[in-house]
């Protein structure tokens, strides 16, 4: 089975785009949005009869009010200060600011703190044009995000198996936090897509260093290639030093948001991009497979 996952070190760099594309023109695979924390993949891919299921992670410190004596023990030694006195005298706890550490649950005098498992997020497998669609959300300020990847990837791996699908293709977190390397975890290649600017080469250096860690092989596709010729040519020659394949460029193209507005993949947009992505995804296939085949 190979396992591509796309990854930019930077927001915006057009990862989400290129994995779509990539989802539309591969066969019989299951298409995974690892982004959690800021999914997008489903605004272009229109998932339908979705199956999810809360994700719960940690615990959250809640007060029984008809405990509570309002003696302000659990006020005084909360350290993230999540708890406020009510207008009834009673101890609120701020479900925002509560880090679940317990220390309040453990030294309240009346046992009046209950710990209840955190509901921090959902995830789902939804039926999409191009086959199975695995993708979830974290709340605002839900922790565990790299856990919530893992799982995501496990569900994946589990309906390949099932179904008999050969291939899953995975559209990665920006930058290099948790579930950035949660989603490095057992894939056959990462795809470093990368705009070339300074700022664009500083981060695509940094998620490269990290897959190396991880000893995950990579190709690289530079983004809006023609807006910087220079910077494009010190990215390749970078690519060449470290013996990183670079799987091809993409001008900018206004296509690009034309498709999103329409809510469709480059490949089913068309126009001049269509080819190019065609030639990318060949080239982005034969090094997975050439991949996975070593590993």
């Amino acid at each position: 089975m190979r396992e591509i996952v796309v990854l930019s070190g930077k927001g915006g760099a057009g990862k989400t785009s290129i994995t779509a594309a990539f989802a539309a023109l591969a066969r019989n695979a299951i298409v995974c949005d690892l982004d959690v924390d800021a999914p997008d993949l489903h605004i272009l891919l229109s998932p339908k009869d979705t199956a999810a299921e809360e994700f719960v992670s940690g615990n959250l410190a809640q007060v029984e009010a008809s405990d509570c004596d309002g003696c302000g023990v659990c006020r005084e030694i909360c350290r993230f200060e999540a708890v406020s006195v009510g207008e009834d005298g009673k101890a609120v706890i701020d479900p925002h600011r509560c880090e679940g550490c317990k220390a309040c649950v453990a030294l309240c005098p009346r046992r009046a703190i209950a710990f209840p498992p955190r509901v921090c997020g959902y995830f789902a497998v939804s039926a999409s044009r191009f086959g199975p669609f695995v993708h979830a959300r974290l709340d605002p300020g839900g922790e565990n995000s790299g856990r919530l990847v893992a799982l995501l990837k496990r569900r994946a791996r589990e309906l390949a198996e099932k179904a008999g699908h050969e291939l899953i293709v995975c559209d990665g977190a920006p930058g290099i936090a948790c579930p950035v390397i949660s989603a490095l975890s057992g894939a056959s290649l990462a795809v470093l897509v990368v705009e070339p600017t300074p700022s664009g080469t500083h981060d695509f250096a940094r998620v490269a260093k990290l897959c190396d860690h991880f000893k995950l092989p990579t190709g690289v596709i530079v983004n809006k290639a023609d807006l910087n010729p220079e910077e494009t040519a010190r990215l390749e020659a970078l690519c060449r030093q470290a013996g990183r394949p670079v799987l091809g460029r993409l001008p900018y193209s206004p296509d690009v948001t034309r498709a999103m507005k329409a809510k469709v993949t480059l490949p089913e947009y068309g126009g001049p991009l269509a080819g190019d992505i065609a030639r990318l995804w060949e080239a982005t296939n034969a090094l997975a497979q050439t991949c996975a085949k070593a590993k």
